[in-house]
């Protein structure tokens, strides 16, 4: 049996030191591949010109690059596109690319799949198949055709970036490290359902943004479209948030999908502003696309801008993010890739 070579990159400088340290390298040497990876962008270890051919050979022999290319990729009417890439393990995730006139984000996924089960989400219902690496996270980055346009990175696909938490810490550090990308952490917001000891980690390690799935403001109703308040209710993780100093330049948000009829009435917007009260943070209005399967709806325009006005009229930031890529479902809560991998294998019988 051919095993596969282990891929160096997503592998941070001090893994890279532990690797050059177990072949006799110099220790510098761990740098140089951190420069060729992520700065240079080599495809091939043969590429690593400063090091000595011997190394390079040695290397070879148990390491690749670890890169791979999209393997579809669907464009919406408003620009929006969504990249289909193929893990290791022969499964599937995606990406969403979404430019606007001062922005090029991307949206990458951390998880196949995802274990949470939120009622409105199309991932949550492919179920939950295995964690990125490092390297698969940021792999979504750098092999789009759009990658040196990109001004912008959100956590906010398929998964819950929480729930892989060592691996998406790492994927952080590579990209806002000066051995890595050397990216602000500005430029980049991490999402999460609020799963508080991994939120705790990742607030006290990362500089990046943060942004809570609320969804509604009261506990039973959250736990019907969010089983995590079971475990972690949205009070807990607004009092965890509370005992953080995030300065000046760190942003919080509350992501807020509205289902017409369930959380969209003017006691939601009273308790929603009650909760994030004493918090610096503002909110994001989302419509909701219909899912299979799911009786919810979404609301009206002026209902949003009713909801909107009442949380801005107590002082709270509150913005109506636009959809983007519906008509490619690449939009809030549609990714997910359980048809194509159905499809994918059924090809190989």
């Amino acid at each position: 049996m051919i095993m596969e070579k282990e891929a160096l990159f997503g592998k941070t400088l001090e893994e890279l030191k532990t690797v050059v340290k177990e072949h006799g390298f110099p220790a510098f040497t761990a740098k140089q591949i951190a420069d060729w990876l992520y700065k240079k962008k080599v495809s091939t270890i043969d590429d690593m010109l400063n090091l000595s051919k011997k190394n390079r050979e040695i290397l070879n022999e148990k390491y690749q690059i670890g890169l791979s290319p999209f393997d579809n990729v669907q464009e919406s009417v408003d620009g929006t596109k969504k990249y289909l890439f193929q893990t290791s393990t022969r499964q599937f995730i995606e990406a969403a690319y979404i430019p606007s006139e001062n922005r090029k984000t991307l949206c990458v996924s951390s998880q196949v799949g995802c274990k949470m089960g939120c009622l409105f989400c199309m991932t949550g219902k492919q179920g939950f198949q295995k964690n990125l690496s490092a390297g698969e996270i940021l792999n979504q980055m750098v092999s789009i055709s759009e990658c040196d346009e990109l001004t912008n990175l959100v956590y906010m696909g398929m998964g819950e970036p929480m729930d892989n938490i060592i691996e998406v810490l790492k994927s952080l550090e590579i990209i806002t490290s000066e051995w890595g990308f050397a990216w602000s952490p500005r430029r980049i917001n991490v999402s999460t359902i609020g799963v508080v000891p991994a939120m705790r980690r990742f607030i006290e390690e990362s500089e990046c943004h943060l942004a809570i799935s609320m969804h509604s403001p009261f506990n039973d109703q959250r736990k019907e479209l969010m089983p995590i308040e079971n475990v972690y209710p949205i009070e807990a993780v607004i009092e965890t948030l509370k005992e953080y100093d995030f300065g000046r330049q760190r942003r919080i948000s509350f992501e807020y999908i509205m289902f017409e009829g369930v959380n969209d009435t003017k006691e939601h917007a009273n308790e929603l502003v009650r909760l994030v009260d004493g918090l610096k943070s503002r909110v994001n209005l989302i419509k909701f696309h219909p899912i299979p399967d799911t009786p919810l709806t979404g609301s009206q325009h002026n209902t949003m801008e009713a909801f909107k006005n009442i949380l801005e009229k107590k002082g709270v930031i509150t913005t109506i993010r636009k959809s983007r890529g519906e008509d490619i479902y690449a939009a809030c809560g549609l990714l997910s890739t359980k048809k194509l991998l159905k499809e994918d294998l059924e090809k190989d019988f």
